[in-house]
């Protein structure tokens, strides 16, 4: 029988002695209530589409299944392992996002996803934290050399990924990157007069997408007055938040999510907040905020510049998309198309979501005798 005391040398011990186990079992505890509450969020949908009752929850629980071993998995690589799984997932997701402008099926006016029989890849899921590494390994370089050829590179990572996502077109994810991307140069020590310049060049790529991208302005008008167009989606989502109450109508009570389109992916916090109360929706926030806070913590405890930036860069993605997400069910932003990460239902977004865990978590392993480098400034 395997024990993991001290003395045992063994891949499995070694991670359970070296990793941070809290970020582990709060990411386990996500995907687990991803299952439960998609037992509420789902059923409706399934029957809508012909489906059997519980095929988006049983498929979700294969998909958990499969993220907690893709998360363990890249948990055990080392440093080294996790730079060059980066380069091959960011080129190859390039490669796969723009094939599925080729041919990837149309869904939404959009061209995100690729068909492989009866599975279905969002590429630009999977190049995410590819990004992250891949751009915070150039900003390391950057750090540490006083070259300007890292911060160069990690511009053109950037400029390659986001006009690619606008191609799609993906402004919810395009604006994700580019926060994330910002935090990426706050975290490399970059002055802050060139991210002044790099958010005023964020807000006029705002315009400029308002102005050519017609679903983008709709979105926006749709947001900023209501009565421009459809909100129909967005207004159902409130009801059944205020339907909910503090305490919320009971599991399985629900009356309005059954009206929500997409009630088990972007707005699963409109069936949680109806069944399960509002306390329900802060619970969540709390766990999203503490899985933050514990990963931007052990970055600080990262030894090297690179797994500082990486960590604290891949935390940061985490947690904006969860405000963005929340953001938008409660109409506090214009609809995005972006997940709950972990709750929400879908195979890619769980997946990759469970590699960007994998990695921070591989990031920020203690690594006895390594000493702390030069610190992000």
């Amino acid at each position: 029988m395997m024990t993991f005391d001290r003395t045992n040398r063994s891949a499995i011990a070694e991670w359970w002695w070296t990793s941070d186990r809290w970020l582990f079992a709060v990411v386990s505890f996500l995907m687990f209530a991803g299952v439960l509450l998609g037992m509420a969020a789902s059923p409706a949908i399934a029957e809508k589409l012909h489906y059997d009752t519980f095929h988006f929850v049983s498929r979700q629980i294969v998909f958990a299944l499969l993220a907690l071993s893709v998360m363990m998995l890249v948990s055990l690589l080392k440093i080294r392992d996790i730079r060059r799984l980066s380069l091959l997932g960011f080129f190859g997701g390039l490669a796969l996002m723009g094939l599925a402008l080729v041919i990837g099926p149309e869904v939404k006016g959009a061209h995100r996803w690729l068909d492989f029989g009866p599975l279905s890849i969002q590429p630009s899921e999977f190049t995410k934290p590819a990004f992250v590494v891949l751009c915070s390994a150039c900003l390391a370089q950057w750090q540490r050399t006083g070259k300007p050829i890292g911060l160069i590179a990690g511009v053109l990572l950037y400029g390659m990924f986001a006009g690619m996502l606008m191609q799609q077109p993906d402004f919810g994810q395009t604006l994700l990157v580019s926060m994330t991307f910002g935090a990426l140069l706050f975290f490399a020590g970059i002055s802050m007069w060139i991210i002044g310049i790099f958010i005023a060049g964020g807000m006029g790529a705002g315009v400029l997408a308002y102005l050519f991208f017609p679903h983008i302005q709709s979105r926006v008008d749709r947001f900023l007055n209501p009565d421009s167009g459809d909100t129909y989606q967005v207004d159902r989502a409130l009801a059944a938040l205020h339907n909910g109450g503090f305490l919320g109508v009971g599991p399985g009570e629900g009356t309005v999510k059954s009206s929500i389109p997409d009630a088990h992916t972007d707005f699963i916090l409109a069936v949680v907040g109806e069944e399960f109360g509002l306390i329900a929706c802060m619970l969540l926030a709390v766990v999203f905020c503490f899985l933050v806070l514990r990963a931007l913590h052990r970055s600080l405890q990262c030894p090297d510049a690179f797994s500082q930036i990486a960590a604290a860069g891949l935390a940061v993605m985490l947690g904006l998309q969860a405000v963005i997400n929340m953001s938008v069910n409660l109409q506090l932003m214009p609809a995005k198309g972006m997940t709950l990460p972990f709750i929400s239902y879908g195979g890619s977004s769980i997946i990759a979501l469970a590699l960007t865990v994998g990695c921070l978590i591989a990031l920020t392993r203690k690594r006895p005798g390594a000493r702390r480098k030069r610190p992000v400034r």
